[in-house]
């Protein structure tokens, strides 16, 4: 309802265990792999929209054929254009070789993209980059098979820098100063390392160096790999790896933070960001997808072993909560309950600033994202509704006519769909802030179903900085002409940066820091900004282990419910006739809902890495000093 927040990027990795015949005398097709890469792309689709890439590798080709194919796109619809390329590409290919067309071996040795393991991934451009050479799969190139590394992940690492300056130590000079690109050179070199280190023991053994490349792939380990790539990296991760030759990889960092699932069966290992993808794309039973434990990595390697190795010590489960709230897709099991339960646990909060008169109310949900949590609401206000009924019942009597007792009973919650989004407007305004009336038609609105003695509730599945509240939403839903107009945020209250994946840089942005601001002003206590600013300007030179998150402090002095408040002054301008109040979902409300997904940093300050901290106070002094830029 407010300004979206940028979503996390999605991986797709699937490894096809038989021969490539297997597939096309079975599901009628040797690109039975690239088409399972289509839908389990598309279908996280929600995940990122800047860009998308693809890559595949052939496993069993002879020394001299391409064994590396990958296609990325940056354009507005990055998937369709990826598998568009694609599709051309193995048309060309066909219409050129007509007699070729189920002669399996001749495809995978002569044409692009038909292979053995693929890669896929989806992505938001958190730092504000989309050319293409941003965009995943990621490759360093060697002429030795196994020294060629493609690399995808869906993460942020909080220490970039002090990752660039151990490449330099190495004696490394990587092009870029991206996590994406140190993180690709760190396992790179471990991986060139280990390589090294094999091909010395086969010549101890014997082995000329044509016959090394079997030993050195035989006994790879890219758990050792992982575990030395990996031993700095502060952040939240799923990273996924192919090796040239045909083993692969995917790590999730020791917190859970980011989601990794994967199943495997005897023709088909396959992993992506959402249970419910390959639960759909494969059309397997839900308990068969099993989540990659913290600190663990799924090791595939060329003959289609699997194994599951313990990389780095699993820490506490902090599992990102917005998983839960927004970005993955509603249609897991699980997420649909949880985001009902938000729903029901919000509404004792909506029930008391409507003064339970719920038949005088309205209730409503934007954007679609925030319709399952609606649902919940609904539950919640039919079950206070029906009590009501019953009080009214039992205490009625006898004096009640068998005419009253029906219109008793016949009572309902009024829910309704309100707002309905413009989505080819939005496209228009999107990168023009400047054009407020155009804003304001964002969503059209349903007339005649609110009365001026009606309260209006909207919900949403969270609040960030309320700038399209402000400007748009509020305005539009006044013209209905209610008594009162209620903001539901199934999250609480978003007050600090985010820098594991989630586009949420500055804490200047958020309307509950500004909200915290300006309560410091009313109540004469201001001088707790200059006092934060010194404490985390005195902490820049401090090791990540005794970095503490001062920011905290800004809200300390007040409760959600004054900061709530205040929120709802804020986003109240003059020519709004109605009254507004804004409610926020509660920290112990969201541990309820979600109990598996505890991550809440963003809510309240609590990082699970150094790093975390010490971004929250390098964001505190970016807004203190008047820098615009990033604090990751």
């Amino acid at each position: 309802m407010s300004d979206a927040i940028k979503h996390e990027c999605g991986i797709a990795l699937v490894r096809l265990k038989k021969p490539l015949q297997f597939y096309k005398d079975k599901y009628g097709s040797a690109f039975y792999g690239i088409n399972k890469m289509y839908l389990l792309m598309e279908k996280q689709h929600n995940r990122g929209q800047d860009g998308a890439g693809f890559a595949s590798v052939k496993i069993n080709v002879e020394p001299g054929t391409r064994y590396i194919s990958r296609v990325r796109s940056n354009k507005s619809q990055p998937i369709q254009d990826v598998f568009g390329q694609i599709n051309d590409r193995l048309n060309g290919v066909l219409e050129q070789n007509p007699d070729k067309k189920d002669d399996v071996t001749w495809q995978e040795e002569h044409m692009p993209y038909v292979g053995n393991l693929f890669l896929g991934h989806v992505r938001y451009g958190t730092f504000g980059k989309n050319s293409i050479e941003s965009v995943h799969p990621f490759l360093r190139q060697s002429n030795w098979r196994h020294k060629n590394l493609i690399v995808a992940g869906n993460f942020n690492m909080t220490n970039s820098k002090q990752m660039l300056e151990e490449l330099v130590e190495l004696g490394q000079h990587p092009k870029e100063f991206t996590d994406t690109v140190t993180v690709m050179e760190k396992i790179g070199h471990f991986l060139e390392d280990e390589v090294a280190e094999l091909y010395q023991k086969a010549k101890e053994k014997g082995f000329n160096k044509r016959n090394a490349s079997p030993f050195i792939e035989e006994n790879l380990s890219l758990k050792k790999v992982l575990k030395r790539s990996s031993k700095n990296w502060d952040g939240g991760y799923a990273m996924a790896g192919i090796v040239g030759h045909g083993d692969a990889f995917v790590l999730r960092d020791p917190n859970g933070i980011r989601p990794t699932y994967f199943y495997e069966d005897e023709e088909v290992v396959v992993v992506a960001s959402e249970r419910p993808v390959i639960q759909t794309v494969f059309n397997v039973k839900i308990d068969t997808i099993k989540e990659l434990e913290r600190g663990h990595a799924l090791i595939i390697k060329k003959s289609g072993q699997t194994s599951i190795e313990l990389v780095n010590e699993p820490k506490e489960k902090l599992a990102c909560s917005f998983e839960r709230i927004y970005f993955s897709r509603g249609s897991d099991a699980s997420i649909y309950e949880e985001r009902k339960n938000l729903g029901k646990l919000v509404f004792p909060k909506v029930l008391n600033a409507i003064n339970s008169d719920i038949s005088n109310t309205v209730f409503s949900f934007i954007p679609n994202t925030a319709e399952t949590s609606f649902y919940g609401m609904t539950e919640a206000a039919e079950d206070i509704l029906n009590k009501q009924k019953t009080t009214k019942i039992l205490t009625g009597g006898k004096n009640l006519s068998a005419e009253k007792v029906t219109e008793i009973l016949s009572e309902r919650p009024r829910f309704e769909k309100i707002a309905i989004k413009d989505a080819k407007l939005r496209t228009f305004i999107a990168d023009d802030s400047s054009r407020d009336d155009l804003v304001e038609h964002v969503y059209d609105v349903t007339y005649g179903v609110v009365k001026p003695t009606d309260n209006l509730v909207i919900i949403d599945d969270s609040i960030v900085r309320g700038t399209t509240l402000k400007k748009s939403i509020i305005k539009i839903l006044d013209r209905l002409g209610p008594k009162k107009i209620v903001i539901v945020s199934s999250a609480p209250q978003i007050r600090y940066p985010d820098c594991y994946g989630i586009d949420m840089a500055r804490i200047d942005a958020f309307i509950a820091f500004k909200a915290a601001l300006e309560l410091l002003k009313d109540t004469n206590q201001y001088h707790i900004v200059d006092e934060v600013y010194k404490k985390c300007k005195e902490q820049e030179s401090k090791i990540d282990i005794e970095i503490v998150n001062h920011v905290k402090e800004i809200y300390t002095p007040f409760s959600a419910e004054e900061i709530s408040k205040k929120i709802a002054e804020m986003l109240k301008t003059e020519d709004i006739k109605a009254s507004i109040e804004v409610i926020y979902q509660s920290i112990e409300g969201l541990h309820t809902a979600c109990p598996e997904n505890l991550g809440d940093w963003y809510f309240t300050g609590n990082y699970p890495t150094p790093g975390g901290k010490r971004v929250v106070n390098q964001a505190y002094i970016n807004f203190y000093e008047g820098n615009n830029t990033r604090a990751y």
